[in-house]
């Protein structure tokens, strides 16, 4: 337990305290005070999480080398979880469509699409729209 937790700690220890002294008509107030003093730690604890993965960056284009690409475990987990939620949503009333109109091979065809797009978004995008690294003789020579 670090240092950060055990002050954590000390305030619920004493916000604990003074609701038996105060009694549960200031419950809520106190409540609000820690989770205040909790949100404040997050936030604060989010913005140097934020600073580091930034300066990190710098540091990597600073040596130049090529900064990380998206798709990493902690850059793009919601993004990616979002898009996911979003075609299944979206999936719903095209199945419907699809099968109202052209039965079971519309309805193969409506998944086959809506795997494809899924698959070209995990794979980064259409290979054309990926940034490429200049080369340092130029595009014309060999």
């Amino acid at each position: 337990m670090d240092a950060r937790d055990t002050e954590l700690k000390k305030e619920l220890d004493a916000t604990l305290h003074a609701r038996k002294e105060l009694g549960p008509e200031y419950e809520s107030e106190l409540v609000e005070s820690f989770l205040e003093k909790v949100e404040r730690r997050l936030d604060g604890t989010a913005d140097q999480r934020t600073r580091r993965q930034l300066a990190e960056r710098q540091m990597v284009v600073a040596r130049g080398a090529r900064p990380p690409e998206s798709g990493g475990p902690d850059d793009s987990f919601g993004e990616r979880y979002g898009f996911g939620i979003v075609s299944l949503v979206v999936a719903i009333p095209l199945s419907a469509i699809a099968v109202v109109n052209a039965e079971l091979p519309g309805l193969v065809v409506t998944w086959a699409g809506i795997a494809t797009v899924n698959m070209v978004y995990a794979r980064g995008g259409m290979p054309w729209q990926r940034h490429r690294k200049p080369s340092p003789r130029g595009d014309w020579e060999g």
